[in-house]
């Protein structure tokens, strides 16, 4: 069955770092724009917080901008988001959502029900 699965989240403290995986399975990701997204408890998910594409083409919403690093490993067919410098408000539910061969542009503009895939999400706490 090809699908998304996110790893990595977990409890730390503020200004610490974690680095969250986005494995595909049943598929290849080297031509799937990957998007990463954060929903806090209770709320609705935000937009992308950041985008890779597969030929190198990277977004960063404001809020994560040189803090978050997106980078693939197209061997382990996994894309990770490497989070720095982490803040109460990053706690949340991490989702990664994949879409073939699509540009940042586009992939800003598709609503949930049109990416190919979704993970299931992993959770983050960041608190003292």
């Amino acid at each position: 069955q090809a699908q998304l699965v996110e790893s990595g989240g977990g409890l730390v403290q503020p200004g610490d770092s974690l680095r969250l995986a986005c494995t595909a399975s049943g598929f290849s990701l080297w031509d799937y724009t990957i998007a990463w997204f954060h929903q806090v408890p209770g709320k609705e998910r935000e937009g992308a917080l950041c985008i890779g594409t597969g030929d190198g083409n990277t977004y960063y919403k404001d809020s994560v901008k040189g803090r978050f690093t997106i980078e693939r490993d197209n061997a382990k067919n996994t894309v990770y988001l490497q989070m720095n410098y982490l803040k109460p408000e990053d706690t949340g539910v991490y989702y990664c959502a994949g879409k073939r061969t699509t540009t940042i542009a586009s992939m800003l503009r598709t609503p949930d029900q049109g990416m190919d895939y979704w993970g299931k999400g992993t959770l983050v706490t960041v608190s003292s």
